[in-house]
C-alpha cells in the first residue's frame, strides 16, 4: 500500500465520534475536512457511536453544525443497538425503566416499549445510557429493579469520554456502579459488540469498511470482532504506548496521528531477522524489552515497534507493555 492513500483501499469509513470527530463541543481539527473529502472519491461514510445521550438525529445534526456531511441515516447508536436488543427479548407493551437520557427514552418508544422513570413503575428490564444528568436517585432505581431479576441492557461500557477539559467518566462507570451494587452483570448492545458495526455497513452496502477510532476496547475491539480493518488515530482516549501494549483483540491494523493522514500512502512494514522496519525506524525485540531505532516522535518509530512486540507476542489476553530502549536517543 506504500504507493497508495491509505483510505483508497477501502469502501466506507465508519467512524466513532467522541476523540475522533471532535472532542467535547468542537471538531478535532482536520477532521471536517477529511470527512468532506471522502465523496469525492467514492468512500461512503457512517458514523458508529457509543454515545446514547442524544439521538441520531441530534448527533447528525450537531455535525452538519461543525461542518461535517451527516444524514441522519448514516448515524448507527448504541441507543437503537440496546432498543433492538430489547425488543428482542420482550413482548410489545413491555416496561423498560430508563437510566439515561429521554434519547434514549425515545428509540425505546420507537421499538414498541414502554420507557418508565421509577421501579414503583413495575418495569420488568432496565436500558442505562450516558446522560451527564444521571444522578444517584437514577442510578438507585435502577439497582432496585435490576436486583429484582429484572432484564439489564447497557448500551456501551466506555469507562471514560473525552471532552473539551480532558476524559471525563462514561457510562462505564455508572453501569459499574450498579453493578456494585447488585452484584449482577448487564448485556451490552454497543460497541465492541459487532452488530453496531455490521449495521453501519449494511446501511452503506459496504464491502470493505475501515473503522477508525481512539479506543482500543470498543472502537478496534468492536472492529475486529465484525472483521473489519481497523485504525486507531492518537486525538482521543489511546496513545502510542497503550496501543503497543495492546491485547492481541485490541490490536489496530494500522496507526495514525489523526484523520488526515486516511490520505497519505501507509508505510509497508517490512521484517528480516527479526528486525521490524517502517519508514526510517526500526525495531527488535529483546526479552520484555522493545529496541527502537528512531525519532519517538516519528510515529513509523511506534508502528515498528508495534509490529515487532505483536510478533513477539502473538497471543495475549491481557495488556502487555515492554520496556522501551530508544538507541538513537
Amino acid at each position: 500500500m506504500a504507493g497508495a492513500d491509505l483510505i483508497s483501499a477501502f469502501d466506507a469509513l465508519l467512524a466513532d465520534l467522541d476523540g475522533v470527530v471532535y472532542a467535547g463541543p468542537h471538531a478535532i481539527p482536520g477532521a471536517v475536512e477529511s470527512l468532506r473529502r471522502l465523496a469525492s472519491i467514492g468512500v461512503g461514510l457512517g458514523y458508529v457511536t457509543n454515545n446514547a445521550s442524544r439521538s441520531p438525529t441530534q448527533v447528525a445534526q450537531h455535525l452538519r453544525e461543525l461542518g461535517a456531511p451527516a444524514e441522519d441515516q448514516q448515524v448507527v447508536s448504541s441507543s437503537q443497538a440496546a432498543a433492538e436488543l430489547l425488543a428482542s427479548l420482550l413482548p410489545a407493551g413491555a416496561r423498560v425503566l430508563i437510566t439515561g437520557s429521554a434519547a434514549l427514552a425515545r428509540e425505546i418508544e420507537l421499538v414498541g416499549l414502554v420507557p418508565v422513570r421509577s421501579a414503583a413503575e413495575a418495569p420488568v428490564a432496565v436500558v442505562q445510557g450516558f446522560s451527564p444528568e444521571t444522578g444517584w436517585t437514577d442510578l438507585a432505581e435502577a439497582s432496585y429493579v435490576v436486583a429484582d431479576g429484572a432484564i439489564w441492557v447497557a448500551t456501551n461500557t466506555d469507562m471514560s469520554i473525552p471532552q473539551a477539559r480532558g476524559i471525563a467518566p462514561g457510562n462505564g462507570t455508572l453501569v459499574a456502579a450498579v453493578a456494585a451494587a447488585t452484584g449482577k452483570t448487564p448485556l451490552v448492545a454497543g460497541k465492541p459488540q459487532a452488530p453496531l458495526f455490521h449495521a453501519a455497513a449494511k446501511r452503506l452496502a459496504a464491502d470493505r469498511p475501515l473503522v477508525v477510532g481512539d479506543r482500543l476496547d470498543t472502537d478496534i475491539l468492536g472492529g475486529n470482532n465484525a472483521g473489519f480493518a481497523t485504525v486507531a488515530v492518537l486525538t482521543g482516549v489511546d496513545t502510542r504506548e497503550s496501543i503497543l501494549a495492546a491485547r492481541t483483540l485490541e490490536r489496530p491494523d494500522f496507526i495514525i496521528r489523526d484523520l488526515t493522514e486516511l490520505y497519505r500512502p501507509y508505510p509497508v512494514v517490512e521484517h528480516d531477522d527479526g528486525r521490524y522496519r517502517s519508514g526510517a525506524a526500526s525495531a527488535v525485540v529483546h526479552g520484555q524489552s522493545v529496541r527502537i531505532s528512531g525519532d519517538p516522535a516519528d510515529l513509523d518509530s511506534w508502528r515498528a515497534a508495534c509490529s515487532a512486540w505483536w510478533a513477539a507476542n502473538p497471543d495475549t489476553s491481557t495488556a502487555l507493555a515492554p520496556v522501551i530502549e530508544w538507541l538513537d536517543h
